[in-house]
């Protein structure tokens, strides 16, 4: 396809597909002409995997640059690749921070048996908004975590079961990025409306 019809078919400008292409996001097309180039379906999944990185996870293009490298060394690795996309997995060796609450978040992994890296940038989230909590006086333990996390393994499941069939890794990255991304808004306006519903059998005659 020509690069009207890749910024047709990806709702991404042309100037800003000329751009990605200057800077290495996008690999070049085949060139047919001096100014001409034609591009095919790999160019059109890449192309809303960055898109995907960088209007939905908010990367800038030079930390997607990184991500896509990352990407291409294992696209052979599913788990791996789905790390990268989703931001479970640190790219190169950006540095993971320890907050003092990280012991607890440490036994909340190891109760639950589940398998995640010890640099996981969500250990350091959760272990930030325990101390969070006590801070303003919710002094909650890593314990009482443990249904909202048996809870979260059921969506995880539901969240994998939706990229079941695919086969191309880019595709794959960027389903699992969207789904991820763009439904969490959607989770939390349906806990909203489940614990006003919980609300209303509880409190009301």
């Amino acid at each position: 396809m020509r690069i009207s019809e890749l910024s047709r078919r990806s709702g991404v400008s042309v100037t800003t597909i000329k751009y990605y292409l200057r800077e290495g996001l996008l690999p070049p097309g085949r060139q047919t002409a001096a100014t001409q180039a034609e591009y095919d379906d790999q160019h059109l999944r890449r192309l809303r995997l960055i898109r995907a990185l960088t209007g939905v996870r908010g990367l800038s293009v030079s930390t997607t640059r990184e991500v896509l490298d990352a990407l291409a060394e294992h696209t052979g690795d599913t788990h791996r690749l789905l790390g990268l996309a989703l931001g479970s997995v640190r790219v190169g060796d950006q540095p993971a921070e320890d907050a003092p609450e990280s012991a607890e978040v440490d036994a909340l992994v190891e109760e639950l048996g589940w398998d995640v890296h010890e640099k996981a940038p969500a250990r350091t989230t959760l272990a930030e908004t325990l101390r969070s909590l006590r801070a303003l006086g919710v002094p909650l333990d890593w314990r009482t975590l443990l249904p909202y996390a048996h809870l979260a393994e059921r969506t995880a499941v539901l969240d994998l079961d939706q990229l079941k069939g695919l086969e191309d890794p880019l595709e794959t990255a960027e389903r699992a990025l969207l789904l991820t991304v763009l439904l969490e808004p959607a989770l939390m306006a349906l806990r909203r409306m489940a614990q006003e519903n919980e609300s209303a059998h509880r409190h009301t005659t």
